[in-house]
């Protein structure tokens, strides 16, 4: 029987964490692919390596073969996202992450007062925990798939905790039009279907509603220049790398109004610190030591690149802002 563009094509898989490979893009069903890199778990509980693919016609990035859902399950295991935390700490440590999240609630600030606030992807819920300076009369709750939420309800950085993405059974229905904000900060990299979770977080806004996207930006020339120690390549944990225009072009199809697009303030200045880690991240620990002046300067580079590095190709994150539906009034 003869298939449509979009029928998913694929071939035998050979891991039970991994789906079939797919033979077609899953965003615009073109079947000209090129693998563009090869990359092993950077923690090493997974033996192998993951393939990334691009798609030559809309660019979309995306991991083939796909995690299943038990691979997912795997991942997103509670010891496998505290060796992730701590490996992201020696990149980008606690402090930096604090004054990106006030510098984004600031940026934000121009919305009218929210009434409830979902943050999705949110892990231990400190983005919500900046944005209340700016938010005091905001209610903010928090979705993610792994236990974080739940310890950031416990520790009062949100006021409901929800476990699992958008698109889990029931849980767009059950939270249906109780927002005025989502906001998916590095979200849709981690989702099985990005355009499925563009349209559970619409459901889940009030009619007039803004809806925040910020993810890594496969157009980076870092990309490119690194190749698999690119840290937003996230492997094995970034499933889609979504070109803005492809972005941008879905969410006005879906009804939306885009208010903002942004590729110079979201950068994030980690590029070369983080090419660095990952190359030494299984290396012996004397050698880790001796490399330690390197590391440093990696570091220092991105921190005083930044300015420049922000407005130029080499910017790795933009952000879009929309409200759901056109024009008010």
């Amino acid at each position: 029987m003869p298939t449509s563009p979009l029928t998913p094509q694929f071939t035998a898989p050979h891991d039970p964490f991994l789906e079939p490979r797919r033979e077609d893009c899953p965003w615009c069903g073109s079947r000209s692919l090129r693998t563009r890199l090869r990359a092993p778990d950077p923690l090493r509980h997974r033996a192998g390596t993951f393939a990334v693919d691009r798609c030559r016609d809309c660019a979309h990035i995306f991991q083939n073969p796909r995690l299943t859902a038990e691979g997912l399950a795997f991942f997103h295991r509670d010891f496998y996202e505290r060796q992730l935390d701590r490996f992201a700490a020696s990149v980008l440590p606690d402090q930096a992450v604090r004054r990106r999240h006030r510098a984004t609630a600031w940026r934000l600030s121009a919305l009218r007062e929210p009434e409830s606030w979902l943050d999705v992807g949110t892990g231990h819920a400190r983005f919500p925990e900046a944005a209340k300076e700016f938010f005091p009369y905001t209610s903010f709750d928090g979705l993610d798939p792994t236990a974080r939420v739940e310890q950031a309800f416990l520790e009062g950085r949100v006021e409901e905790a929800h476990r699992g993405y958008l698109t889990t059974p029931g849980m767009a229905a059950r939270l249906r039009a109780r927002y005025d904000v989502v906001t998916m900060f590095d979200h849709l990299a981690h989702t099985p279907d990005p355009r499925a979770e563009l349209r559970a977080a619409l459901t889940v806004l009030r009619p007039g509603g803004h809806l925040v996207v910020e993810v890594p930006d496969p157009r980076c020339a870092f990309a490119a220049l690194l190749g698999k120690r690119w840290l937003p390549y996230g492997q094995p944990r970034h499933l889609h790398l979504v070109p803005l225009a492809n972005l941008r072009t879905e969410l006005e199809a879906l009804g939306c109004t885009v208010l903002v697009t942004d590729r110079t303030t979201p950068h994030i200045p980690y590029d070369l610190s983080a090419a660095v880690a990952l190359t030494l991240a299984h290396a012996h620990p004397a050698a880790q030591l001796a490399a330690a002046p390197a590391q440093a300067l990696a570091t220092a580079l991105d921190r005083l690149l930044a300015p420049l590095l922000r407005r130029s190709p080499f910017s790795n994150a933009y952000r879009v802002v929309v409200r759901k539906g056109g024009p008010p009034g």
